[in-house]
């Protein structure tokens, strides 16, 4: 359940506590997969001992894979940047193997540390098996809880242990075991949570910090999904409509979105596909939660909405199949990425406990094309997943004077520009760049890299020239299957 939403190994240091003693981390040459083994990096890789329980000095310890991509410039005595990853459930080496070439100018003059947060990638992980979001059992109750229960079952009462707090702890210890005095952080999505954790309890060890689809500490993630998921559909709508092209090839693409919206709904259609990962025929049912992931999944950035006008369209002919096929293969490559047991602890312990002293209007969630479902399906979850640590500040307001540089999609469905200006409202050096018509993360977008290596190289946010972002223009939508008008 998706929603919300790899090297040698030898050492040991250990955990801050008395009871444990720290020895230096001992590297030895690897290289960092790509989740879907397209490519590798070179790079050094350790791991870092620490308590599970970082309440008990009698916890049984876990290990941490931790790897270090060494500056180009070995003259250089920059700060290294540390590598915090979305989801939550995300690894940070995998989100760097994936990102390494928008890495590529800041990798010139700093090291670059990747820490996978406990229960993810290699560090303890948390895997869990869900019901795929496009499937019937994705909204099936009894589903839910027989799927939770049985992670449980694997996992244990431990899951408790991996929620942010203690994430944090981690990330302060892997500082301090390098020898790092002072250290940039790049989060994205869910890592912008733990980053703006660090800057709030260890922000005199920070040199810049870079946001990317910015999380707001005082608002929990999951009730404003629905409308901001709404909101981006219909600016995707929009635009399709303000360009030449793409308004004379779907001239009636509002009405075809309601009418489908307005079917499924109730109405369901059994489907045949080719299997996208194995070619092996694939029987589906095209209905509600089907039609919801697959716009959820390619609204998430510019590059796979340039599809939506031409699959809603098709989809509003009788040829459903495609889109049904696009959110098949999304939710799986997310889901192959993401450890579903880390995540279930980090959201309920930290944002469900908050739903019911808000007011949620589910009457205005119901009318969106997810709809309730996703706050639902966490309940059935939820009530049965054991609570782990919080921060009891948690949830303040963030004050702090490091220089910050925030990051937003101006089509962002789930972390939207406007929690990114809550976010920074306490920050006394901040810049907030809003990329136009983009989604969600904007690591590898057009002038971005180069933007963040200019930053952590001078990190100034109001002398940072970000000229280049006016040229910017988000990916043209496909007119037919071969792609955009030439």
């Amino acid at each position: 359940m998706t929603r919300f939403a790899l090297c040698a190994v030898a050492l040991v240091i250990l955990s801050s506590n008395p009871a444990w003693s720290a020895a230096p981390l001992q590297w030895t040459p690897c290289r960092l997969e790509h989740p879907l083994r397209l490519n590798s990096v070179p790079a050094h890789c350790s791991s870092l001992r620490v308590p599970e329980n970082r309440d008990d000095p009698a916890s049984p310890a876990i290990t941490l894979k931790i790897a270090r991509v060494a500056a180009l410039n070995r003259r250089s005595h920059a700060s290294p940047l540390f590598l915090i990853a979305g989801g939550p459930g995300q690894s940070a080496i995998a989100l760097y193997v994936s990102y390494a070439a928008a890495f590529a100018r800041i990798n010139r003059n700093h090291d670059i540390v990747l820490l996978d947060q406990r229960g993810t990638g290699a560090s303890s992980p948390m895997p869990c098996d869900f019901p795929q979001d496009w499937s019937e059992a994705a909204n099936s109750p009894a589903a839910i809880r027989e799927a939770a229960r049985s992670c449980l079952t694997k996992l244990g009462m431990r899951v408790r242990f991996y929620t942010t707090a203690p994430a944090v702890q981690d990330l302060e210890e892997a500082r301090r075991a390098l020898g790092y005095e002072r250290i940039d952080l790049y989060g994205a999505s869910y890592g912008t949570r733990v980053a703006q954790e660090y800057m709030r309890r260890h922000g005199a060890h920070l040199e810049a910090v870079m946001l990317d689809g910015v999380t707001d500490p005082q608002r929990p993630i999951g009730p404003d999904t629905p409308l901001d998921g709404e909101r981006t559909l219909q600016a995707i709508i929009a635009r399709c409509g303000a360009s030449g092209d793409c308004a004379r090839a779907y001239p009636q693409l509002a009405g075809e979105w309601a009418g489908l919206k307005a079917r499924f709904g109730p109405a369901q259609v059994a489907l045949e596909l080719t299997d996208p990962t194995n070619s092996s025929k694939m029987p589906l049912r095209f209905n509600r939660e089907v039609f919801s992931a697959s716009l959820r999944l390619l609204s998430y950035s510019s590059t796979q909405a340039a599809m939506l006008p031409l699959l809603i369209h098709g989809a509003a002919r009788g040829e459903l199949a495609p889109l049904a096929a696009q959110a098949v293969m999304t939710a799986r490559q997310v889901g192959d990425q993401l450890a579903i047991g880390m995540q279930n602890s980090v959201v309920c312990s930290e944002d469900w406990p908050r739903y019911p002293g808000m007011q949620i209007d589910r009457a205005a969630l119901a009318k969106t094309y997810q709809g309730t479902d996703q706050l639902d399906g966490l309940e059935e979850i939820c009530l049965l997943w054991p609570r782990g640590p919080v921060a009891a500040d948690m949830y303040a307001p963030l004050r702090s004077d490091v220089p910050t540089l925030l990051l937003s999609g101006e089509a962002d469905p789930v972390t939207p520009p406007a929690a990114a200006e809550r976010a920074a409202r306490g920050l006394t050096r901040h810049r907030h760049l809003i990329l136009s018509g983009e989604g969600h993360g904007q690591l590898a977008t057009a002038c971005v890299p180069r933007l963040m290596a200019d930053f952590l190289d001078d990190p100034r946010p109001a002398q940072l020239d970000a000229g280049c972002l006016k040229r910017h223009r988000p990916k043209p939508f496909f007119v037919n299957v071969s792609g955009p008008a030439p």
